[in-house]
């Protein structure tokens, strides 16, 4: 039986929204008190996580929290790297009094866009992740800048998709700014899930047939109805046969007492 993990980005303001996803998906992506949260949803979104057997995450974002992390900055490779070792030491050192082990990051927003595109950021990244913890597994989308610099660095990558953003033809995701960016429909949703797992391909905005290889699927906690949307999409993938799971980080998913 074929295995998922389905993430979520969280601890992002919607505390309601964030308990109810938490009790469904098997990774959680916890911002880290830049572009949103701070050191008590860290911690309340963490226990929650942990009470409910989710692989935690971190989820850096650009210093803009007017932005949501959204627009673009640019860093030089130490401001880049001050700005991720910041936001890692501060969930690492709250999962642990929660008995929690990292297990991934993921950048948010503008940071996630850029280094897609951007080889130079990518590279970045990853070195700013391996001053801190170089067995953290890096979240992006296969195909993007940050795939590539991953493999060509040896450092553990793991692909994702989306089941609530429209692809364009490149692979690449349409920008929120375009009507329909975001898929909000339960139908359309568990329509991209469907096709995802079972022909490994979306539909783009423009109907191109797009091949996406990936190995976690993500639902984004501020999308309107998250947690009505991710029940559909356990619901999909178990009529086909899907188990969800969380990834293992070197066979431990908690620290020692």
């Amino acid at each position: 039986m074929r295995q998922l993990d389905l993430n979520a980005d969280v601890g992002e303001g919607l505390p309601e929204t964030d308990a109810a996803l938490l009790e469904l998906v098997t990774s959680a992506n916890i911002a880290c008190g830049l572009h949103a949260g701070d050191p008590h949803t860290i911690r309340k979104t963490l226990a929650m996580a942990v009470q409910h057997g989710v692989a935690v995450g971190a989820h850096p974002g650009f210093d803009d929290r007017k932005g949501f992390g959204r627009r673009p900055v640019q860093l030089d490779a130490t401001e880049l790297a001050d700005l991720i070792l910041y936001q890692l030491g501060a969930l690492d050192a709250i999962a642990r009094v929660e008995g929690a082990a990292l297990h991934h990051v993921k950048p948010h927003g503008a940071l996630y866009n850029q280094a897609e595109r951007d080889e130079a950021l990518a590279v970045s990244i990853i070195a700013a992740i391996r001053l801190f913890d170089s067995q953290l597994r890096l979240v992006g989308r296969a195909g993007s800048a940050m795939a590539r610099a991953a493999g060509a660095l040896g450092h553990p990558f793991t692909p994702e998709a989306f089941a609530d953003r429209r692809y364009r033809s490149d692979g690449s995701l349409t920008a929120r700014s375009e009507s329909g960016a975001v898929l909000t429909d339960p139908d359309l949703v568990a329509a991209q899930v469907r096709r995802l797992v079972t022909d490994g391909e979306v539909v783009s905005g423009d109907g191109t047939r797009v091949p996406v290889a990936f190995e976690t699927l993500c639902l984004h906690g501020d999308t309107p109805g998250s947690a009505a949307l991710a029940a559909r999409i356990r619901q999909e993938l178990g009529a086909l046969g899907v188990s969800v799971s969380a990834p293992r980080l070197l066979g431990v998913d908690t620290l020692p007492p």
